[in-house]
């Protein structure tokens, strides 16, 4: 991924709600399964780390992407953005 499609996404990852937060539980195998049908289905998804939970968002983002096979897109206070191209046909995809 080049850094102007990162800037891009980056921008589109500011202006969207969080759908999902990482709480005390961590990186479990149900948080990965259903962080992984979102991204199916949306393919950029902004994420919370809450207050209660043992790693920091920057230390997260690292170890979730290489579980969901996704890009980084930003790590800003303890919100995280991760993009991975869907699979379906029956989405619109991000064009860059």
């Amino acid at each position: 991924m080049t850094s102007k499609e990162r800037k891009v996404l980056s921008g589109m990852g500011q202006k969207l709600d969080p759908i999902f937060q990482i709480g005390k539980n961590g990186l479990d195998g149900l948080v990965i399964k259903e962080l992984s049908n979102a991204l199916e289905a949306r393919e950029l998804i902004k994420i919370s780390v809450l207050r209660n939970c043992d790693y920091t968002a920057k230390e997260l983002i690292g170890e979730l992407c290489e579980q969901l096979q996704a890009e980084p897109i930003s790590c800003v206070g303890s919100k995280i953005v991760v993009y991975r191209r869907s699979d379906r046909k029956d989405i619109k995809h991000i064009e860059f």
